[in-house]
């Protein structure tokens, strides 16, 4: 699996369990750290877990193995580590202090809703 693909299929983790403004960076040509970063919200510390957790079941049922996930039990700042995508799984309130998009303006933003679309029309 691709990167794309991966980053997808954590997009659609996210949208199943009703995470708020996924967004999605491509981060290729700003950092060596990965290719893309999703970058989403709950609104609640069960919310924040319920992403966290959905990603973790997806790729590991897909055989993509997880590198590290970090901020779980306290779940106002989740990392998990794909690998060649980090998904950051903020509270609300944290998501708003941190503002990860404005610290990584150079970085291009990658329509989530058309990668959503694209990726269930391939899928059918």
């Amino acid at each position: 699996m691709n990167s794309k693909e991966l980053v997808l299929l954590a997009a659609n983790a996210c949208d199943d369990k009703r995470a708020e403004n996924i967004v999605v960076l491509d981060m290729k040509h700003v950092s060596l750290i990965a290719d893309y970063f999703l970058i989403c919200h709950g609104n609640s510390e069960r919310q924040v877990q319920s992403i966290a957790r959905e990603i973790k079941d997806q790729a590991e049922e897909k055989g993509i193995d997880v590198k590290r996930m970090e901020g779980f039990d306290h779940a106002r700042w989740v990392l998990v580590d794909l690998d060649d995508v980090v998904c950051h799984i903020f509270h609300k309130d944290e998501r708003e202090y941190y503002n990860l998009e404005r610290l990584w303006g150079d970085a291009r933003e990658v329509p989530v809703e058309d990668e959503l679309m694209t990726g269930m029309n391939e899928q059918q």
